[in-house]
């Protein structure tokens, strides 16, 4: 039997949310009674909430089926958001393995305006590799993937969105805190830059809208348009709450008002739009009609207190405000039609790409470009009085060393390849005190690899490890460390090193570039070592100034 589809599957923050009425929301160095205000005494109450839970429980109201997958604690707080989860009929994958189910304290104030304080807790301990090892069934059934900038870290979003890009799966992208609080916090300026790039559809706040593109601008169409022109998605949507919403799509530009409702709690509001925003999506309505089912999710969720639905009863009080008839959205798909889908050896050739592209703009924007400055003048410096380059490493970064040892000869380093295990039968006679050696592990870990590197020190030549792991054994032993990590190696079962080897010959490759500058090489030095084939016949052309030969076509 054909498992249920979704309309829409979210991953992110599933709160419990603890609420507490105050006079009013106070600054840095305040104190402040929390008291009665009118009928309502100063209280304490808990509440289902996080803005990925909030807006597929508004979405179920809507009629929606809707599914979360993710990561939550084995506790109170996490049987209370399922229990939640349960009562509305909202399809659930998650593990329970996570520190502890995230929370937020809430203040209330008579206005309902708030000021929430977060703990993500399990929610930021969902790896990327997680995604599709745990949930790729989950997320397949699918027809629209939700997840947020919120309380994920970046390399998880950007593994769901790289998921469900690779199975053609539409995407919405809640950005709900500023880039300022989410890079360090969530991860690193590049990968936000890519999650943003990847989302089919952009839901900034307004705050977040304005630091990135760089404006002070008041115009939230105007902000919108600028988005979607740096980032390249189909939409992007800026709700302003009572203001309305402006919307910046391929087919309209449009700024639709708000409903006028007596605000008791803007909790949530936004996550409810966003309800609205993906159910439109899923019927199939023009924009002027989303972001009017929008605006009026958003002004029934303010009605009343707490971010999550009460019941399905409110789908009524949404219609009606919307001031037309809604259908259900079963079976409605949001992605185009495809004559045949790809098959499925095709679809994980695609989604490695894109996962191994990912990785090596997070290492290269990880990457310290002065360890490679230092690892050359530490190489020209042992040139310089006699010494040696020799390459090493083991398994795989075998092959990358004998790569590297042959790449910087060809631009002017003299190296060799070094044979781990062979050096501890005799071949440590190759290498002198004042020799560099340059060994490759991912892990930092390798027995073998080991042994050699400390064979290599008490030679007493110097060392430089190239490595996915600080704080491995290998770098303890090194004088200096390129740090190049990759978290995922993609792939079947994920285990044979491809990432990672990429990331070596990558960091490499750039070191030769170093080196060919340091050395100053000409292309006469080139022609002279390269004395057959092309690239040499190439370098000799240039160097006696004739125009270089014309590529031949294969046949």
């Amino acid at each position: 039997m054909a498992e249920e589809r979704l309309d829409v599957a979210g991953c992110g923050s599933m709160v419990v949310d603890l609420f507490y009425r105050t006079p009013r929301i106070i600054q840095a160095d305040e104190k402040i009674l929390l008291r009665a205000h009118g009928v309502s005494a100063a209280m304490e109450r808990t509440e289902v909430g996080g803005l990925v839970l909030n807006h597929l429980g508004w979405a179920r109201v809507l009629g929606l089926t809707t599914g979360i997958f993710g990561k939550i604690g084995d506790d109170r707080n996490g049987e209370f958001l399922r229990e939640a989860m349960d009562r509305f009929d909202i399809r659930h994958n998650l593990t329970l393995d996570g520190s502890a189910t995230a929370f937020a304290t809430v203040f209330v104030d008579k206005d309902g305006n708030r000021a929430i304080y977060m703990a993500r807790g399990a929610t930021g301990e969902l790896a990327p590799e997680e995604i599709r090892r745990r949930h790729a069934g989950f997320i397949r059934r699918a027809q629209l993937v939700t997840t947020e900038i919120s309380q994920l870290p970046l390399r998880t979003v950007l593994a769901i969105l790289l998921f469900a890009r690779t199975h053609s799966i539409p995407t919405v992208l809640d950005v709900d805190i500023k880039p300022s609080d989410a890079v360090g916090a969530l991860g690193t300026r590049a990968e936000l830059e890519r999650a943003l790039k990847l989302a089919t559809y952009l839901k900034p706040a307004k705050a977040a809208a304005r630091e990135l593109i760089k404006s002070n601008g008041r115009d939230p169409l105007k902000l919108a348009q600028a988005i979607r022109a740096k980032y390249g998605n189909r939409a992007a949507i800026i709700t302003e709450g009572d203001r309305g919403c402006s919307i910046s799509a391929k087919d309209a530009e449009l700024q639709v008002p708000a409903f006028k409702v007596r605000q008791v709690d803007a909790t949530g509001a936004g996550d409810a739009f966003l309800a609205g925003v993906i159910t439109g999506l899923r019927l199939g309505l023009t924009w002027p009609q989303i972001g009017k089912l929008a605006n009026a999710a958003g002004a029934i969720c303010v009605t009343r207190l707490g971010a999550f639905p009460s019941s399905f009863d409110l789908r009524s009080e949404i219609v009606e405000l919307y001031g037309e008839a809604l259908p259900l959205a079963h079976q409605r798909p949001v992605r185009a039609p495809r004559a045949k889908d790809a098959p499925a050896a095709t679809a994980e050739v695609t989604e490695f790409f894109e996962t191994a592209l990912s990785e090596l703009a997070t290492m290269r924007a990880a990457l310290n470009l002065d360890a490679i400055t230092r690892a050359v003048e530490v190489i020209r410096t042992a040139l310089g009085r006699g010494g040696r380059v020799h390459v090493t490493g083991v398994g795989k970064p075998e092959h990358v060393a004998r790569y590297a040892a042959s790449l910087f000869c060809s631009v002017g380093t003299p190296a060799t390849f070094l044979h781990a295990t062979e050096t501890l039968h005799g071949s440590l006679g190759q290498v002198h005190p004042r020799d560099v050696v340059i060994a490759i592990s991912n892990s930092g870990s390798t027995d073998e690899l080991l042994s050699t590197a400390t064979a290599v020190k008490d030679q007493g030549s110097l060392l430089i490890a190239i490595t996915g792991s600080r704080e491995s054994a290998l770098s303890q032993l090194a004088d200096l460390v390129i740090h190049a990590p990759t978290a995922q190696e993609g792939g079947g079962l994920g285990l044979a090193p491809r990432i990672s080897v990429l990331g070596q010959v990558f960091v490499l490759a750039g070191m030769s570039v170093a080196l060919e500058l340091a050395h100053g090489l000409t292309v006469e030095e080139y022609s002279r070592w390269h004395r057959a084939g092309a690239l040499g016949e190439t370098a000799r052309r240039i160097a006696n100034g004739e125009p270089a030969p014309k590529k031949i076509k294969s046949v």
